[in-house]
């Protein structure tokens, strides 16, 4: 008798009309939440809409925790976490679907205003692992909030709404580019030449002025800002403005199958994430689903994933369950559970065969990639999951009918990349990375199929049932 043969195959083929209808559908809608919520406060503000109106309540409201209480936890506006206590008791794990919510991005720096040659300007420092010379050239949107002195939050989202200015980067013509085009890409641009374009028009002369103070532009658009927000230059200070391209989300192909989007690196597992949760019922561990900021940059702060914002929420939930709170039934809990940390692959691009082992790399439109490890060469910085867990993550997929692949990123010595998952497998956690594969992941416009999309919230829903 032969075993059974991997083999990585065609998600649209295995789908019945229905089934296709179902994932059109969930495309469009996740196609429209990354429109509308774009950075990780957006998300986040978003998530609790959709969360609430399933009956998720936040954990603040509760007193004691009981089998079927649904719940959510925010962290500064920029993390969520989302769950369901289960049958089996609190201190037997949770079962954990973990992404991140951060995307690259350009950030404005302390002090970003200026003017040079009458055009006014904000100063830039990129966010993340990004091409430069991909955010030049194209319509960018401004999106965040800005903190004055006495606390007061002014939401500002201007370039994606009909009829919105955009923003813009300037590139050298070609006829002047002799000199920048013999230069490597990753020199081409440099960091301080994301320079985003703001204003042109000079404030005029105003009653009273004996000459003209010069600046006149970068006055205008300060004059614009304090009649139309309230913001002072000064309140610049303390704002988190990100620029994103001014890109809606769009069908590729004549048969409709694959999605542009800015931000599917990782909100294509975000997404999936969430919904699933929303359609989970009578779990059997408690499920949770955690959405993290800063992975883009390590993880770091407040917000990542290495705060103790995850942990501390967890003692939360002992305190809340337990008569008898323990720091050990906190650390049995966390060690007893088990998690997919939701991130995305590299897609095989026959344009650049050439940095990918073809029968180790996963391929859009095959399905959810289980990625056993990541890091970088000789596994630097990898989280790498058990087999044991691998093999228990495989037959939970294959019963439910979860269509999905295998592979890593890239040839051996091309380079790497890392998740979440080494951070919750420090907590002496199982996790495997588990997401869809991506086409020019990073680009401010990437590409996947949604057929992957689709499988990726099916695997997510399964685990977090089972």
């Amino acid at each position: 008798m032969k075993g059974k043969e991997y083999k990585q195959v065609n998600g649209w083929l295995e789908m019945e009309d229905v089934e296709r209808e179902e994932i059109f559908s969930f495309n469009k809608d996740y196609a429209e939440f990354l429109d509308d919520y774009r950075t990780e406060r957006e998300f986040v503000k978003g998530a609790i809409g959709l969360l609430e109106a399933e009956g998720f309540k936040n954990l603040e409201e509760f007193t004691e925790l009981k089998k079927g209480d649904k719940f959510y936890k925010v962290n500064r506006d920029k993390a969520i976490l989302a769950a369901i206590v289960g049958e089996k008791p609190l201190e037997e794990g949770l079962r954990i679907v973990g992404s991140h919510i951060d995307s690259p991005r350009i950030d404005l720096k302390p002090t970003p205003l200026y003017e040079d040659s009458e055009l006014a300007y904000f100063s830039t420092h990129y966010y993340g692992g990004i091409k430069k010379y991909q955010w030049v050239s194209i319509p960018l949107a401004l999106h965040g909030v800005v903190i004055k002195e006495d606390g007061t939050k002014v939401e500002i989202n201007i370039g994606d709404k009909e009829g919105d200015p955009v923003f813009y980067i300037s590139d050298l013509l070609p006829h002047l580019g002799k000199d920048q085009m013999a230069k490597k890409m990753s020199e081409g641009i440099t960091g301080e030449q994301l320079r985003l374009i703001i204003g042109s028009i000079p404030a005029r002369k105003k009653d009273g002025e004996e000459k003209d103070s010069g600046k006149k532009v970068k006055s205008a658009v300060l004059d614009y800002l304090f009649e139309e927000y309230g913001i002072s230059e000064e309140d610049l200070i303390s704002c988190e403005l990100q620029i994103v391209p001014a890109l809606k989300s769009r069908d590729v192909g004549f048969d409709r199958g694959l999605l542009a989007a800015y931000g599917h690196d990782d909100r294509v597992c975000s997404y999936p994430a969430l919904r699933a949760i929303l359609d989970v019922e009578n779990p059997v561990y408690t499920a949770m689903v955690l959405l993290v900021d800063k992975e883009e940059i390590g993880s770091m702060g407040n917000t990542g994933m290495q705060s103790h914002f995850f942990e501390n929420t967890v003692a939360e939930m002992v305190n809340l369950t337990y008569e008898n709170y323990s720091d050990l039934l906190v650390r049995k809990t966390i060690e007893n559970s088990k998690c997919l940390s939701g991130d995305v692959n590299a897609a095989y691009d026959p344009n650049f065969p050439e940095v990918y082992a073809k029968d180790n790399t996963p391929y859009l439109g095959k399905g959810v990639v289980i990625t056993k490890y990541t890091g970088a060469r000789g596994k630097g910085g990898s989280s790498e999951a058990t087999a044991e867990f691998v093999a228990e993550i495989r037959g939970l997929f294959n019963n439910a009918g979860v269509i999905w692949q295998t592979g890593e990123l890239g040839k051996v010595d091309q380079g790497g990349g890392g998740t979440i998952a080494q951070f919750l497998a420090n907590y002496n956690m199982d996790v495997l990375d588990c997401g869809p594969a991506v086409l020019s992941m990073h680009a401010p416009y990437e590409l996947v199929s949604k057929v992957d999309v689709y499988n990726t919230y099916l695997a997510y829903q399964v685990f977090l049932e089972k």
